[in-house]
């Protein structure tokens, strides 16, 4: 059919075919881009998961071990001599799958340190997070929590620190209203009360400045031997071996734990067993102090407590005993922040505190 030259009808219906082919066209690609889209995020996705999976990836190292050793054993079976190749084989492969999976199982370990480190307090310390998988992830809260509970430790000895010295001034106060009291029982009662708790205070405000660790220490060259000369009275019994070297120590810290350590033996010694004995003995290069009591001991199930804030066994609950627990947390804390510990055992018959200092 012949079209007429001014008909432009055939024109417009022929571009409205090829419009619709190019739509067509358009949507087609646009099908297949989708879907290779789709695709390449379901790999993507599904290779992070395997990559961030610790057991996809030991399953994946089991299965190829598996086809390695299906594929030597198979082979070896059509050689005679197969199998003095096929064994040294499998030990190779088996011994590189041990490899990998220790490889990968590895930050464990550094978790099992973190974890002996918080034990121990060093909230300072940081797992090294080796790999995003599910290790990985337990390493990173792991130290968040550290984190988190060094900031809570923060905050309460900053807390602990403001009301010990603001306690400091009203006790001051009453301790003078109280030198205004006539003189009898009840002064003599409130004066007690008023310095014991004093030295609570003082005792508050040395832990936790003692709390920091060796940067509170005011090193100078010390001579043990005099600073146990000191504690020279009735009831103790000085031991002191001779050419004790000098060390670098904190004088008046060591002073503060010595004293705590004889009054502590001197409150729970049996004096008919024997006197306090106190130590001083060469240790390598260094020295090693020892304050031993022939008291009734301490109980075995009480020993780890032994040197935490405020612990008392229940034997020394009593008011007539003495302090409230904090004596042998302030010894620790001299003895570590002198990079030493504080060992207390019982000696049968008795109690033995002692410490080693280079």
């Amino acid at each position: 059919m012949k079209h007429h030259p001014y008909d432009h009808r055939w024109r417009e219906r022929l571009h409205r075919q090829q419009m619709k082919r190019a739509q067509r066209m358009h949507r087609d690609w646009a099908w297949r881009w989708r879907a290779r889209h789709r695709w390449h995020q379901r790999w993507h996705r599904h290779h992070a998961h395997f990559k961030h999976s610790l057991g996809a990836r030991l399953i994946a190292v089991f299965a190829v071990l598996a086809c390695a050793s299906s594929v030597i054993l198979w082979s070896s079976m059509g050689s005679a001599y197969g199998l003095l190749w096929a064994v040294p084989a499998l030990l190779l492969v088996t011994g590189l799958a041990f490899a990998v999976i220790r490889h990968m199982v590895q930050p464990l370990h550094a978790l099992a340190l973190g974890a002996e480190a918080f034990s121990r307090g060093e909230f300072s310390h940081r797992v090294p997070v080796v790999h995003r998988d599910e290790i990985g992830d337990l390493a990173w809260r792991f130290n968040q929590m550290a984190a988190d509970i060094q900031a809570m430790l923060d905050g309460k000895r900053a807390l602990l620190l403001a009301i010990s010295h603001e306690l400091r001034s009203p006790l001051t106060r009453a301790r003078l209203h109280a030198e205004l009291v006539e003189e009898g029982e009840s002064r003599d009662a409130l004066l007690l009360e008023l310095a014991q708790m004093r030295d609570l205070i003082a005792a508050l405000l040395e832990s936790e400045r003692l709390g920091s660790g060796h940067s509170a220490l005011q090193l100078s060259d010390c001579d043990l031997a005099d600073l146990v000369r000191e504690q020279a009275q009735s009831g103790v019994e000085l031991h002191i071996d001779d050419d004790l070297p000098t060390l670098p120590l904190d004088r008046l810290r060591l002073q503060l734990c010595l004293r705590n350590l004889v009054q502590n033996a001197l409150r729970h010694n049996d004096p008919s067993r024997g006197a306090v004995q106190v130590r001083l003995a060469r240790d390598g290069r260094g020295v090693r102090l020892s304050v031993r009591d022939f008291g009734p001991g301490v109980p075995p199930e009480a020993l780890p407590q032994l040197g935490q804030p405020f612990y008392r066994p229940d034997a020394a609950r009593t008011r007539h005993e003495g302090g409230v627990g904090l004596g042998l947390c302030l010894c620790r804390l001299v003895a570590e922040a002198h990079g030493s510990r504080l060992e207390l055992r019982n000696a049968e018959p008795g109690f033995e505190a002692s410490l080693s200092l280079s």
